[in-house]
């Protein structure tokens, strides 16, 4: 029997038993994870206009706000165990789902690129000090490598090492801010208070709301893959509360990235107003020397190796094995995000690049919104779950392309593109609404839902109903529902 190409072994829901992830693991995969040069970048530019607690305001409330979003699409992990682009096959058919979620994955490789060239910068750095090596391409590729082969390992490596990187990357970068805090009053300039371009009235509040978008945008890619991570993060079955039931989801996105991407802008404007370069590593060189210097640069590899394995590659090599099928495993996928990293070249196109991913980041808000009104407003959290691994099942719509979720990700991407200050936004609600319209007015009366037709939550949900999703290998779905005890004590 032909094998279903649907039907990849890595892209199975998670049972509950399989799910390693703790709030505590969780919470320090953030740690990691906002620890890149783009959120340097966001303090950097955001001093040249506001002072620095505006700045850490703005920052707040963009992250708050993104880990709202972040959180609610990673229900579909936490309830039903589904990755990303196993999910988007919903809202885009079981073809189309490829060219959406290869947007994201090649997004993710570049910034995988982008993050190990940062962490190579720094590892050469430390190489430099202590032996007098001086080959960033090197270090580069041998920091590629490390990172690839702990990815490949699966996801409880991933947290373990997070778990071990994480308060070493909050204790060196307190004794970072300390040092570049000490550059700045050396050259007479007061942190909490200079700004290099003040501005005033309108001009001030147009700079306070693109700091809190550009922290928005720039997750929004994760906030539209977070299912790939969350579907590993323990859950209580059979809890009918949103909120208990997304607990440890919710203490990672909306307590420890907001406080940590606070944190680490504030170095970001700091690194700026010593040396005007929001570049810590930059700044660093100039403003320490010796053992102090290199664990300050420690803690730059540290926080790039974290950020990668979670952020971006295993986010990519699910969407790689999903587009590969059966003969393409995780760990190929994995290969694949390097090599794309790679070639890119974020070296040679680094000034390019950023400001690409981050229009990208505008265009995939849109697919956010697709995936809340899909999961939410139209299927109301419940999913016929086995069809999504049938080549012939509900999902295939029209030759595997649901045209309403394409229609309303192109008008929401060319939405986000006229106005990239506030693009998450206005990607966000142009997409998800007229997906929502097309959706339940056009396509659904077209191609019917079993969920929508018969709104059973003992059929149609998951874990909040004890039910781990069972997909057979063999071309055979077969459903299983467990009897959890209800508070079954996971912690």
């Amino acid at each position: 029997m032909k094998k279903n190409h649907l039907k990849s072994p890595d892209l199975l829901p998670i049972a509950q038993k399989d799910r390693k992830i703790t709030k505590l693991g969780y919470s320090f995969m953030w740690v990691g994870m906002v620890v890149v040069l783009a959120t340097f970048a966001i303090g950097g530019s955001g001093v040249m206009t506001l002072s620095l607690p505006w700045v850490i305001l703005a920052t707040i409330i963009g992250s708050l706000a993104i880990g709202f979003f972040i959180s609610l699409i990673a229900d579909i992990g936490i309830e039903h165990g589904l990755s990303f682009p196993v999910y988007m096959r919903a809202p885009f058919g079981t073809i189309g789902t490829h060219i959406p979620s290869i947007t994201r994955g090649v997004t993710a490789s570049m910034w995988f690129g982008i993050n190990t060239y940062f962490g190579a910068t720094a590892m050469n750095g430390i190489l430099n000090l202590l032996f007098g090596f001086n080959n960033w391409f090197i270090c580069f590729l041998i920091f590629a490598i490390v990172q690839l082969v702990n990815t490949a390992l699966g996801i409880k490596s991933i947290e373990r090492f997070a778990d071990l990187a994480a308060p070493i990357i909050l204790l060196i970068s307190l004794w970072m801010y300390v040092s570049l805090s000490d550059q700045a009053a050396a050259e007479g300039r007061q942190v909490w208070s200079w700004v290099e371009n003040p501005v005033s009235g309108m001009e001030a509040f147009t700079a306070f709301l693109v700091v809190i978008f550009a922290n928005m945008g720039f997750w929004a890619t994760l906030s539209a893959d977070i299912p790939s991570i969350s579907r590993f993060i323990k859950a209580p079955a059979n809890e009918k509360n949103w909120f208990k039931r997304n607990k440890s989801s919710l203490i990672g996105n909306l307590v420890a990235m907001p406080i940590t991407q606070t944190f680490m802008i504030i170095i970001g404007a700091v690194s700026y107003i010593a040396v005007l370069n929001y570049d810590p590593v930059v700044a660093l060189q100039q403003s320490a020397g010796g053992f102090i210097l290199v664990i300050l640069l420690l803690m730059v590899v540290l926080a790039q190796w974290s950020t990668n394995t979670a952020a971006n590659v295993v986010p990519a090599a699910t969407i790689f094995s999903n587009v590969g099928g059966p003969k393409f495993p995780f760990w190929a996928g994995v290969i694949t995000a390097g090599i794309i990293g790679t070639v890119v070249q974020p070296w040679k196109l680094f000034d390019i690049i950023i400001p690409f991913l981050l229009f990208v980041g505008g265009i995939l808000s849109a697919i956010v919104g697709i995936l809340f009104a899909d999961y939410y407003l139209i299927r109301k959290r419940r999913v016929n779950v086995p069809e999504l691994y049938e080549q012939h099942g509900q999902f295939k719509y029209f030759h595997g392309v649901n045209v309403a979720g394409f229609i309303a990700w192109i008008i929401g991407a060319i939405a986000s593109y006229f106005v990239p200050e506030y693009g998450f936004v206005v990607g966000f609600i142009v997409g998800g609404a007229v997906y929502y319209v097309l959706g339940k007015y056009w396509w659904f009366k077209k191609y019917r839902q079993a969920e929508l037709e018969d709104p059973s939550d003992e059929k149609y949900l998951g874990i909040s109903v004890g039910r781990d999703w069972i997909i057979e290998e063999n071309n055979v779905v077969e459903e299983v529902v467990e009897d959890i005890p209800k508070n079954l004590d996971l912690y």
